[in-house]
């Protein structure tokens, strides 16, 4: 069932990137993150109560708590990175480096989890890496100007999603998937409202037009169903193999660039979508 809950995960991730797009246009990012929060923590804890889970929260070890509170924080980070590189790049340029976190964790994993990394694995990021560079090489035609900016956020988003996983799967060892997700999304909600209110752009909620709010919101629904698949993937499966899994959303995401954005891809970047794919594949291959 994990590889079920995996491919969900990748399903509504996704759509997430798409309606956040969508969202953020006329809006602040930190503040786009902070709201779609809330929408995802209202979720998350339905889920919660759905399924008896609150129950555990009684039983919850110091330790667990410490990472979940760590991998909640790191969510955060990423998430703030991620919404701002969309808001000033591409969706088509910023969603594959932000997939490429899949290399890091995989390298994580066998660092701090001991999972094995055999040569089929290795393929597979040298796979997913290569595809990953050729993805985000500029377009041979000429493109519209963007903010430099984008990549360096885009970068910091994978950077702290690959610490997320780790931080996420060593923190629902002993609780239920539920449960940890709902108490992460806690501390990415206050950590998003810091930032905000930091930076000063709390008043700008009252300027959001009904449209982006409709994005954003529809954003966060998608957020939190892909959460809750994603870490009761974790939960069950190894990191190395769930967490690529979830990167499939690229798919999803670049059809949907094309269709409500008209990104287009060029033929480089085409290749480098396959080998990713591919890269992909071939863990589940390992796996089975």
């Amino acid at each position: 069932m994990w590889i079920a809950f995996a491919f969900g995960s990748a399903l509504f991730a996704g759509l997430t990137a798409i309606l956040a797009k969508c969202g953020i246009k006329n809006t602040d990012s930190n503040v786009a993150t902070a709201i779609r929060t809330i929408i995802v923590l209202i979720f998350s804890w339905i889920m919660v109560f759905v399924v008896g889970a609150q129950k555990g929260l009684a039983d919850i070890s110091g330790k667990t708590l410490l990472f979940l509170i760590f991998s909640g924080l790191s969510t955060g980070a990423s998430w703030l990175c991620y919404f701002k590189a969309l808001q000033l790049g591409d969706v088509n340029k910023v969603t594959p480096i932000d997939k490429s976190s899949t290399i890091l964790t995989m390298l994580l994993a066998f660092i701090l989890l001991r999972e094995a990394l055999s040569p089929l694995k290795v393929a597979a990021m040298i796979a997913i890496g290569v595809g990953t560079y050729l993805m985000i090489q500029k377009k041979e035609t000429e493109e519209k100007k963007q903010d430099g900016k984008w990549l360096i956020y885009a970068i910091g988003s994978a950077v702290f999603a690959s610490l997320t996983s780790i931080l996420g799967k060593v923190g629902i060892q002993d609780v239920n998937s539920n449960l940890g997700t709902a108490i992460r999304t806690i501390v990415v909600l206050i950590m998003a409202w810091v930032v905000v209110f930091v930076t000063g752009k709390q008043h700008t909620v009252k300027q959001i037009d009904k449209s982006s709010w409709i994005f954003l919101v529809l954003s966060g629904i998608e957020t939190g169903a892909s959460w809750l698949c994603y870490y009761r993937a974790l939960q069950t499966g190894p990191a190395s193999v769930v967490v690529p899994i979830d990167k499939l959303s690229i798919l999803v995401t670049i059809a949907f660039s094309y269709v409500v954005f008209h990104e287009k891809l060029t033929a480089k970047a085409g290749i480098g979508l396959v080998l990713i794919v591919a890269g992909t594949l071939l863990l589940l291959l390992w796996r089975a």
